[in-house]
């Protein structure tokens, strides 16, 4: 619940409409989610809405930068704290599924951007939040085999993508099924197939030698 009063300062009247923002689109299709109805989450007018973001995009713009500035924040430092390569994807792969599941609404605004037809700021902010993000799994990957716990020629484009699209499979039947517990209950079960997928590659190349 968005806790409301009558005279914000600018920054945080921007980040509850942020927030409202994307708790409507928990709930509402986000093309549907109009100012109006972001103004009235937050009891404001639309007018007030307005003197913080001009137009609908300038919102879509400002939440696509909360969820980049916030989730990357989040596994970097959840990735961090961990010594061991496999163990910080693991921290990465959980942190994600958490931020999702605390945030129900992003995904859904998050897809609607990338599958834009216009380059519109937001969508551009999108796609450099999923380069970052690539980045940083990549970086994750190569020390992996670098320190020798996966396989020297491991495909890393082909295990990022992998692990990407587990979380989205996640986030998917989350949404269908209207359940987010039920993600944060299969996303370590889900990982440890993944990690032991790529264990047995390593296993299966050393037999074969």
């Amino acid at each position: 619940m968005i806790s409301r009063t009558k005279h914000l300062p600018s920054e945080e009247r921007r980040i509850e409409a942020v927030e409202a923002a994307i708790d409507l689109a928990a709930r509402t299709n986000p093309e549907e989610i109009t100012t109006s109805a972001i103004a009235t989450r937050m009891k404001l007018s639309q007018g007030a809405l307005f003197r913080h973001f001009p137009t609908k995009d300038a919102i879509w713009l400002e939440v696509t930068g909360w969820v980049a500035e916030r989730l990357l924040s989040r596994i970097d430092k959840l990735a961090g704290a961990q010594s061991d390569p496999l163990a910080a994807l693991e921290a990465m792969f959980l942190g994600h599924v958490d931020f999702v599941a605390e945030h129900p609404g992003v995904p859904r605004m998050m897809v609607g951007q990338l599958q834009s037809g216009a380059m519109t700021p937001a969508k551009c902010m999108a796609q450099i939040l999923m380069q970052n993000y690539d980045t940083r799994l990549r970086r994750i990957l190569s020390e992996a085999r670098t320190s020798g716990a996966l396989p020297a020629d491991l495909d890393e484009a082909a295990a990022a993508t992998l692990f990407l699209g587990m979380i989205q499979g996640l986030v998917v039947q989350s949404l269908l099924q209207g359940d987010t517990a039920q993600m944060r209950s299969d996303a370590p079960r889900v990982f440890a197939i993944y990690r032991a997928g790529l264990l047995q590659t390593r296993t299966g190349m050393e037999q074969d030698t």
